[in-house]
């Protein structure tokens, strides 16, 4: 068993590199915190870092589908945002249910567990002028069955979406538009109050996990941040797995010439399927992971526009290059948090003053073009003429 594995991590020298970093990081940002160890890194901090690794794992996701597969899939955030829902129900419900039976304590005679219900409900449901749980809460009670949600209804989703598409033999800027127009259809439903979600408001105080009351955020950031780093190191493994592997072979002739894989007989729809499904899943659980980081997760999270963002931060890390999908949502990440969080100084040129707030989506824009032509390959591909000027 240690043979064929050793021979994959000396064949694919960059899976060691990428883990030994991560940990690196994980292991500062551990000795830097103010849970468990010297307390010059906040917790924010801790927050947005565990963040920004929950989205390079969907930026893994986004370019195993589009950089390997040729699929340029605009709605892979849906699914990002439909994993988030999915644990989000439980936090939210049984979080209300603690704060209900704690409140019930001072009642002079106790509750009935119907009572008990429908007070969870009036807490949940009010704030849309309802008490009544839809059938979609039928099994918010339960965690196990909500995480079993977390793969089951985003890979639903994909695979019935995708087989209807290739089936029909979509490709191409159609395909795109698709997907897109899957997750504007999945945003405006969402944003129903009789969704059953809330509405626009949302799932909040998702950062406060039932059980947990007496542990402090500073706490629970360090293992949200030790969970979205495993979660990170497996989704690269995952996927460095399937690109190096015969099937990698075959979804990068599929994306390099579909008509071609065809005639030599391979079932173009089925890896095509199967690779839009995996990668719904993988941005599923990056989402579930992200939002109870976030605190609140609401339709506009699902917009078409946070699935092209994604499209460009793995084109400005180079598509086709896993690392380099990290590298730029990470890069793309953190450096949005900066500018627009008020932390950047505003640059003032006498008769105009920039704002990050306002020009950051020109800046990133106007990078992207930039990138597209002058260095098509992405940052990554940087990384690659260096290494291979160094080998000479």
């Amino acid at each position: 068993m240690a043979g064929p594995i050793t021979k994959f991590l000396s064949n694919n020298p960059s899976i060691l590199i990428f883990l030994t970093i991560l940990s690196l990081i994980t292991a500062i940002i551990t000795i830097g915190s103010e849970a468990f160890g010297y307390g010059f890194i906040s917790t924010s901090l801790i927050k947005l870092i565990g963040k920004t690794l929950c989205i390079c794992l969907v930026a893994i996701a986004m370019d195993l589908v589009w950089g390997y597969c040729g699929i340029l899939s605009l709605g892979h955030f849906a699914f990002f945002g439909l994993g988030g829902y999915m644990i989000g129900m439980w936090l939210m419900y049984e979080r209300t249910r603690l704060i209900v039976i704690e409140s019930a304590k001072n009642a002079q005679l106790p509750m009935t567990p119907q009572e008990i219900q429908n007070a969870i409900g009036s807490q949940i449901f009010g704030v849309v002028g309802g008490s009544e749980f839809p059938i979609i809460w039928t099994f918010s009670h339960l965690l196990y069955v909500q995480l079993l949600l977390v793969i089951l209804v985003p890979g639903m989703l994909g695979f019935i979406f995708g087989w209807l598409a290739f089936r029909s033999r979509v490709t191409g800027v159609y395909l795109s538009i698709l997907t897109q127009a899957m997750t504007l259809a999945l945003a405006l439903y969402l944003f129903q109050n009789d969704s059953g979600l809330r509405g626009n408001n949302g799932l909040s105080g998702l950062q406060n996990i039932p059980g947990l009351e007496l542990t402090s955020q500073s706490v629970i950031s360090v293992w949200f941040l030790w969970g979205s780093a495993s979660a990170l190191a497996l989704g690269f493994l995952v996927t460095k797995f399937i690109v190096e592997s015969k099937l990698g072979n075959v979804i990068r002739g599929i994306r390099d010439n579909e008509q071609r894989m065809r005639f030599l007989g391979y079932n173009v729809e089925h890896y095509k399927l199967f690779i839009f499904t995996i990668t719904a899943i993988i941005a599923a659980i990056s989402g579930a992971l992200y939002y109870p980081q976030a605190g609140i997760i609401n339709p506009a999270e699902l917009a078409p526009i946070a699935s092209i963002y994604l499209a460009v931060w793995v084109a400005i890390g180079g598509r086709g290059r896993i690392y380099g999908a990290v590298i730029g949502a990470a890069l793309v990440s953190l450096l949005s948090s900066w500018l627009t969080g008020g932390q950047a100084p505003n640059i003032s040129l006498g008769f105009i003053k920039f704002k990050w707030v306002d020009w950051w989506l020109v800046f990133l824009g106007i990078s992207f073009v930039i990138i597209t032509l002058y260095a098509p390959k992405g940052i990554g591909g940087l990384f690659d003429k260096f290494h291979k000027g160094a080998s000479k």
